[in-house]
């Protein structure tokens, strides 16, 4: 089984409400359906500008505090936003004979102090063992304290690796792969093997402030450390043909982590 995370950035353009990149998801679909059925699939995908718009509008992180009633129609709102933009890859994939299948992430996760607690993955076991493709995706959650939370896309692939192992992981970005800097910079070299010890150096580094290490780089970063221990990791960029395709077989692309 291979586990692809697909990044809020590449599904959608975060500077644009509820935008979604229906080519690059097609073209993804396609190439995922050149090794289906042989290979099983489970997909996670960020929020993007359907999830983050409503997240931050009405400080879902931060729990029930200050006005529980708006909080609670904040937190349904992120999480139809989430299943809206869910239903829009789903029905890419349908439409390219691919049996993607929904899995609402906050009906089966739990979270405490910002990490998944509790996941009941018993149903995905029984979807991959009869052909189909789970589909997940960051939610607003239930938590244990604090009420409701964020729970993102890349800490329920961190957590599924545990769970499942997969044979590889897939990170899909809107840049090529993992870079010593900002990519945005000209001298910044992207870095095509990934050890352990240069994540933490990068996650450590002030010299690697550049690269968002405490914002959504870094949280991949960390959990890709953890998802090492189980299975080969991946990043990619999502919207360049052919790279998935790449990663899929194990050939050269992108930043490739192995411990």
């Amino acid at each position: 089984m291979i586990l692809i995370k697909l990044g809020g950035s590449v599904v959608s353009d975060k500077n644009v409400p509820y935008s979604f990149n229906r080519e690059v998801v097609e073209a993804i679909a396609e190439e995922l359906r050149g090794f289906y059925p042989d290979e099983s699939f489970i997909l996670v995908h960020g929020g993007g500008s359907f999830g983050h718009p409503n997240a931050k509008e009405y400080r879902i992180r931060e729990g029930l505090t200050g006005d529980p009633e708006r909080k609670r129609i904040g937190f349904s709102k992120t999480h139809q936003a989430m299943l809206e933009l869910n239903g829009l890859i789903v029905e890419t994939f349908l439409k390219k004979g691919l049996p993607a299948y929904s899995v609402s992430s906050s009906s089966i996760f739990l979270v405490e102090e910002g990490g998944i607690v509790y996941g009941d993955v018993e149903v995905l076991r029984k979807l991959l063992e009869r052909g189909f493709i789970p589909v997940l995706f960051g939610d607003s959650a239930v938590a244990l304290e604090g009420g409701i939370d964020i729970l993102s896309g890349d800490q329920i692939a961190g957590y599924l690796a545990k769970m499942f192992r997969p044979e590889k992981v897939i990170f899909l970005m809107d840049v090529d792969g993992i870079y010593d800097k900002n990519p945005k910079e000209r001298d910044a070299r992207l870095i095509e093997e990934l050890s352990g010890g240069e994540i933490e150096h990068l996650l450590e580094s002030p010299e690697s402030a550049g690269i968002d290490v405490t914002g959504g780089i870094g949280n991949k970063l960390r959990e890709a450390l953890k998802i090492a221990l189980y299975s080969e990791v991946y990043f990619i960029n999502g919207g360049v043909r052919g790279n998935l395709s790449k990663a899929i077989r194990g050939e050269k692309v992108g930043t490739r982590l192995r411990l």
